[in-house]
């Protein structure tokens, strides 16, 4: 039997992307996931004890959260649980993991902006492309070409001219403050 669970927190360290041997994609991080109470006595947010996770993708969204995720995004998640006691010579312990099903940005926190990865027609790989809605549907005659956005905000056309909005759009966290109220 499996274990569901959904966490929300801080991507704790940068994440590691490997492929295998065998050509697997895998990307992991740590996790810090604090829950927070409102102390009506003293009327302020007080943190309560922090959870730490090891966090696992693998396949498609193994590449999709490496090149979407840094140190210090908030995100939520679901997958599967693993807990794996450890032993060495000097000390033992217990891993936490996490198996991602589904992993994005939490919007509570902040706003983001969608790519969707779809498999292309030569090779076998994936772009991505935000103007298709449906598989087979097409944005423009040149497959290869598609607008990403980094991590600032900022558009960059792959595979075509660069677009003229490529530095139109403002951070993606300016003026934001790290509250959800």
């Amino acid at each position: 039997m499996t274990d569901s669970i959904t966490v929300s927190g801080l991507v704790a360290t940068a994440p590691r992307h490997i492929v295998t041997s065998e050509g697997l994609p895998i990307t992991s991080f740590r996790l810090a996931s604090t829950q927070r109470r409102f102390d009506r006595s003293n009327q302020r947010w007080i943190d309560g004890e922090t959870n730490w996770y090891t966090i696992t993708s693998f396949r498609q969204l193994a590449i999709n959260s490496a090149s979407s995720l840094g140190k210090g995004d908030r995100v939520v998640l679901s997958g599967r649980l693993k807990i794996r006691e450890w032993e060495n010579a000097d000390r033992s312990g217990i891993n936490i993991e996490i198996e991602a099903d589904a992993l994005g940005h939490d919007l509570m926190w902040g706003t983001a902006q969608f790519s969707r990865t779809i498999a292309t027609s030569a090779g076998g790989g994936f772009s991505a492309s935000p103007g298709l809605s449906r598989e087979g549907d097409s944005e423009s005659d040149d497959v290869h070409a598609h607008d990403t956005h980094d991590r600032n905000g900022e558009t960059e056309r792959v595979g075509a001219a660069q677009s003229p909005q490529a530095n139109a759009q403002p951070a993606a966290n300016e003026g934001l403050v790290d509250t959800p109220f």
